[in-house]
C-alpha cells in the first residue's frame, strides 16, 4: 500500500489498461483524473466508473495538455478555495494501441506529439514523477514484417539493443528518448518507461488462454509473456513509491512463460535460433520482469495459472 496517496493525472484511462490500473491505485488510496476521450468505464465495461472524473483532452494540443494538468480534479475542487495546483504524478497511457487503428503516419504524429506534449508539460509544471507506457514491440518482433523474424536472444532485458521496424514500436521508443531527454534537461527527474507487455484483462483468460497455451506458436511475436492488467496498476503504484532513479525503463511483465512445457526447453525447440545468454528461471518469462523486482520490488499476484488450468 501506498504511505501516502498522491494527485494522479492519468492520460488514457480510458483503454483497455487504463480501466484496469485506475481502479488499482485507487485501492491504493491515489486520486486520480482521467484524460482521455471518452469517459472511463467500469473495469467489466458495464457502466461508467463513478469515482473518476474524465477531462476530454486532445494530447496532440500543447496547450490542452498544459491546462489539463492545471485543472481540478472533479466539480469539489471549486470548493477548496484554492486554484488548481499540478498533480504530484503524471501517467501517460494514451496512445494509438497498436499499428492498423490508422495509417501509419497518424500513428507517428498521434502517439510521438502527445507524448512529448505531455512530458514537457509535466517537466516545466515541476511533476515530480512521470511515468510512460512504452511497449514490448520495441524489441523489434512484436510488428516485424516476415513469420521468421526471430528475437535476438532470450531473456530480453532493458538494456537490449532495440531496433523495431514498424511504425507504433518506431513511436514508443522515440517517447523513451523524450523521456531520456528531458529527465537529463531537468536535472535528472524522474521518468520511468514501462515497455508493457500483452495486456490481459480477467475475462480473457477463460476466453484466450486455451488457445494460447495450446497453440504457443500464437504468442510467439509476445514472446511467450503477457502482463495482467491488475499487476500493471501495481507496477504503477510502486513506480510511484520509488523515488530518485532518475530515468529509467522497465519491462512491465508477469513472470512466467505461456506454456505447459518449462521455459529453456520450450524455447529451445521453438526458437531455435535465438540464443539464451543466462540461465532462465524454470517458468521464466521470454521478456523478463528481473529488473522491476529487483529494483521496485514488484510481487505479482496475478499468475495466469490461477486462471486457467491447461
Amino acid at each position: 500500500m501506498a504511505t501516502q496517496g498522491k494527485r494522479i493525472v492519468f492520460t488514457g484511462g480510458s483503454g483497455k489498461a487504463g480501466r484496469h490500473v485506475i481502479p488499482e491505485l485507487l485501492k491504493r488510496g491515489h486520486k486520480v483524473l482521467n484524460l482521455d476521450l471518452n469517459p472511463l468505464p467500469n473495469p467489466d465495461g458495464q457502466g461508467l466508473n463513478p469515482d473518476v472524473f474524465t477531462l476530454k483532452t486532445d494530447l496532440t494540443d500543447s496547450g490542452q495538455v498544459f491546462n489539463a494538468l492545471t485543472t481540478h480534479f472533479n466539480f469539489g475542487g471549486f470548493d477548496d478555495g484554492r486554484v488548481p495546483q499540478p498533480p504530484d504524478v503524471v501517467i501517460h497511457f494514451a496512445a494509438y494501441a497498436r499499428v492498423m487503428l490508422v495509417p501509419d503516419n497518424e500513428t507517428w504524429r498521434g502517439n510521438v506529439t502527445s507524448t512529448y506534449n505531455v512530458i514537457e508539460a509535466a517537466s516545466k509544471l515541476g511533476v515530480p514523477k512521470i511515468v510512460i507506457a512504452s511497449s514490448e514491440t520495441t524489441y523489434g518482433v512484436c510488428f516485424a514484417e516476415g513469420a521468421d523474424v526471430d528475437y535476438e536472444h532470450f531473456p530480453l532485458a532493458e538494456d537490449d539493443d532495440v531496433n523495431p521496424m514498424d511504425t507504433y514500436a518506431l513511436s514508443k521508443l522515440c517517447g523513451e528518448r523524450v523521456a531520456r531527454g528531458f529527465s537529463r534537461r531537468f536535472g535528472g527527474a524522474d521518468i520511468y518507461a514501462l515497455r508493457i507487455g500483452n495486456v490481459v484483462e480477467p475475462h480473457e483468460y477463460a476466453r484466450d488462454f486455451p488457445q494460447h497455451v495450446g497453440r504457443p506458436a500464437t504468442r510467439r511475436r509476445n514472446a511467450w509473456s503477457y502482463i495482467d492488467a491488475r499487476d500493471l496498476g501495481q507496477i504503477c503504484d510502486l513506480c510511484i513509491q520509488k523515488d530518485g532513479l532518475g530515468f529509467q525503463i522497465f519491462n512491465a511483465t508477469n513472470d512466467t512463460i505461456t506454456t505447459t512445457v518449462p521455459a529453456e526447453e520450450f524455447l529451445a525447440k521453438a526458437a531455435p535460433n535465438t540464443k539464451i545468454t543466462r540461465k532462465m528461471g524454470e517458468w521464466e518469462a521470454p521478456l523478463s520482469n528481473k529488473k522491476i523486482k529487483d529494483v521496485l520490488g514488484f510481487k505479482e499476484e496475478h499468475n495466469w495459472r490461477k486462471y486457467y488450468t491447461p
